[in-house]
């Protein structure tokens, strides 16, 4: 092979960006992201040459300018995408922390547009015509729907139990059942965020048990909190005791001690009337004593994503004081979208109807089969055989650490393509504008319509429609 000839016959970049192809794309893209692919890209194929050490019929690549230039074309439209982008998610798994939790309710996606389009009163009294403070917006909302005397948001559920074992247990003790050290998302753990913030934790009780005399007998003139957390994401079954918030509670009030209990995923709404299991809302924390409770904003909740931190007015205040506290502060973003998700929860049947998690959660089991059969008739019309395509029953997942023990009845769409691999289809429904991610399971890929919002099972039908053609074009 005359290695030497081919590598002559690589065009010129100059050249190559007279094609009428790329001129086309000049006129779309800029021309320095043009020139960058197209100098890359005969970079790419001069190495390849150089390091080629096959016989000459092996080597297979069109060198002439056309080719190149569709080439370019593809690789500068795919790199024009925005790396970011809405996604259409049949996995059945409700707040999926990979897909970004919570999908927004309307109203919030309205207020996010409004806010985002132009300047906003974020930390202006439009009443008294100065400097004010951009909790003011939701503080007082959330006050009134929870019970608690004060409130402040932070950029996540994480950062507000650092955030309050920072302000009100710096230097000090803090007091934690063993059973209660619990892992979180990312590999972030509960005892790296309390050493992070400056106490010290003291662990009592065995991983299954604990009593309420281990609390007591631990504390000392150090102890600064009592801390509860909800293990929202595992269950510890069999030969168990745990104390509960009442007993904890009332210790607290006895030693002038405040109880903070991280709640985690943090409902608004009792979800036991719509068939799911016990999970403790935030009001009835409150209700029972708790001194602060902290819970996410994207999770059951259904906002944007946030750290809460509701409760006694004093520690709050004294929460809002903390230097950290400017550090974790949230944005215009957040507080325009929480503010609309939370004035939702003012009527219940709209705050079930509206917020996509909450009527995800509460689909009834006929409204999810009506819609699965419409979604498998439209596939079987234009996508694939009745052969390749089966409705059945399954099972969703609420996910983002809520619920772990949940199993949701559902109806999904099972597709076992006989032509090429369900993992090959699933690539490919990846790279599709938007993107459809189903699930794989035992060689078939299945489309839960639980999870997916209004008018997207039409987008799913087209988008698969597509990615099976591409994939038996590839085929012949």
């Amino acid at each position: 092979m005359n290695k030497q000839a081919l590598l002559r016959s690589l065009p010129a970049v100059d050249k190559l960006l007279k094609e009428q192809t790329l001129q086309k794309l000049l006129e779309e893209f800029p021309r320095k992201l043009v020139i960058k692919e197209t100098q890359e890209l005969l970079e790419q194929y001069r190495h390849y040459l150089l390091s080629f050490a096959g016989d000459e019929q092996d080597f297979s690549f069109n060198f002439s300018s056309a080719a190149l230039a569709e080439e370019i074309t593809s690789k500068v439209r795919e790199k024009n995408n925005m790396s970011l982008r809405r996604v259409i998610n049949a996995t059945g798994t409700i707040i999926h922390t990979n897909l970004g939790r919570a999908p927004l309710a309307k109203k919030a996606e309205e207020a996010l547009l409004s806010v985002s389009s132009g300047y906003s009163n974020l930390e202006l009294s439009l009443e008294k015509g100065e400097r004010g403070s951009r909790q003011s917006h939701v503080e007082n909302l959330l006050c009134d729907l929870t019970g608690a005397e004060g409130a402040v948001v932070v950029n996540n559920n994480a950062a507000a139990v650092f955030l309050v074992l920072q302000a009100l247990a710096f230097g000090k003790e803090i007091i934690i059942s063993r059973g209660e050290l619990v892992e979180i998302g990312g590999s972030f753990r509960m005892p790296d965020v309390m050493s992070s913030s400056g106490v010290y934790m003291k662990e009592v009780g065995t991983t299954n048990k604990c009593y309420i005399s281990d609390y007591e007998e631990a504390i000392t003139d150090q102890t600064s909190v009592l801390l509860k957390v909800h293990t929202s994401n595992y269950r510890i079954v069999g030969f168990t005791k745990e104390v509960n918030r009442s007993e904890l509670v009332e210790l607290g009030q006895k030693a002038g001690i405040p109880v903070v209990e991280d709640l985690g995923s943090g409902s608004l709404i009792n979800l036991e009337k719509y068939g799911l299991s016990p999970e403790p809302t935030v009001q009835e924390c409150l209700q029972q004593g708790v001194s602060l409770v902290t819970f996410s904003g994207d999770k059951l909740l259904g906002g944007p994503q946030a750290g809460i931190i509701a409760g006694k007015k004093e520690l709050v205040n004294k929460i809002k004081r903390n230097q950290i506290a400017r550090a974790l502060r949230v944005d215009k973003f957040t507080v325009a979208a929480l503010e609309a998700t939370l004035r939702l929860y003012w009527d219940e049947e709209q705050a079930i109807n509206e917020i996509p998690v909450l009527s995800m959660l509460t689909h009834s089991e006929s409204q999810l089969k009506n819609k699965a059969h419409k979604l498998y008739n439209q596939l079987v019309k234009e996508v694939a055989s009745a052969k390749e395509l089966t409705l059945i029953k399954d099972s969703s997942t609420v996910g983002g650490g809520a619920f772990p023990l949940e199993e949701l009845s559902t109806y999904v769409i099972k597709f076992n393509p006989s032509q090429f691999s369900s993992t090959s289809l699933a690539k490919r429904l990846r790279q599709m504008t938007p993107p459809v991610l189903g699930r794989i399971h035992q060689d078939a890929l299945y489309f839960d319509v639980r999870t997916l919002l209004e008018g997207e099972e039409f987008v799913l039908a087209e988008k698969l429609q597509e990615a099976v053609q591409e994939e038996l074009k590839d085929l012949w």
